[in-house]
């Protein structure tokens, strides 16, 4: 796979885009990444009729560009908003388990213990507790990070319990990554991977993502026995990918400073 930038002048002004050459792409798509923009997929440039598809790209967009502005803004005024919280400075607004809770950071622990977070309850709203140890040189960032990660694993494996059996799905494997474009996937050999900023959503919404892919363990694809079979255990699922889809940009800003 190969990546460049690229831009192109249309009605409403000039579009910067990335242009992505995939071996398995079939055609020309468009995305829209929640940290990266526009992404446009090709088939690779030695595919005929792809060589020089600049004309075709262009007319894609333009054909387009009122969906991608619209998707643009929102994703542009779910980063302020999110901004607007205080970004992960004491006292700021974060979210876990789809509620916003108040950040509080505090030092000074003897060097002999150990770094931790702790969600507690507060007459005004719940907090997150981040208490840095004198000798942690890891950012607030990656304290929260990994306790999230950890929260994230509890959370989809009980869904996974709830679910599995029911669904007769039978998973041989569990990753917690981040992945940029999609909230989890499922192979053919059975391995599931969710992202752990699904712990940032409400617990209903991280549930539906993992029936959904307990479901392609069954069914591959996205036809009427696919969502049937999603239904059976999330009749509200279209509900909650809404959300998803609604707050995907200020779920991928959460902590983008951890490494």
């Amino acid at each position: 796979m190969t990546e460049s930038p690229a831009a192109v002048v249309l009605p409403g002004g000039p579009l910067v885009y990335t242009l992505r050459r995939h071996p398995r792409s079939r055609r020309l798509r468009v995305t829209i990444d929640p940290r990266r923009g526009v992404v446009v997929s090709l088939p690779p440039a030695g595919r005929r009729g792809w060589a020089q598809p600049g004309r075709l790209v262009e007319a894609f967009l333009r054909e387009r560009e009122a969906w991608i502005r619209r998707h643009l803004a929102a994703m542009a005024r779910q980063r302020a908003e999110h901004a607007a919280r205080g970004g992960l400075a004491d006292g700021a607004l974060v979210r876990y388990r789809g509620e916003l809770h108040r950040l509080r950071i505090e030092t000074g622990f003897p060097s002999s213990s150990r770094s931790s977070v702790a969600r507690v309850g507060a007459d005004d709203g719940d907090e997150l507790v981040v208490r840095i140890a004198g000798r942690d040189r890891r950012a607030v960032a990656r304290v929260l990070r990994e306790w999230l990660v950890e929260r994230a694993l509890v959370a989809v494996e009980g869904a996974i319990a709830r679910h599995a059996v029911p669904l007769r799905a039978n998973p041989s494997e569990l990753a917690i990554r981040d992945p940029r474009s999609r909230w989890g996937s499922a192979s053919r050999k059975g391995r599931l991977m969710l992202s752990w900023r699904l712990i940032l959503a409400p617990p209903d919404a991280l549930e539906t993502v993992v029936v959904h892919e307990l479901a392609h363990l069954r069914i591959f694809g996205h036809g009427p026995r696919f969502w049937s079979l999603v239904a059976s255990r999330r009749p509200d699922h279209a509900q909650w990918r809404r959300w998803l889809r609604e707050h995907s940009a200020e779920l991928h800003a959460a902590l983008d400073e951890a490494t």
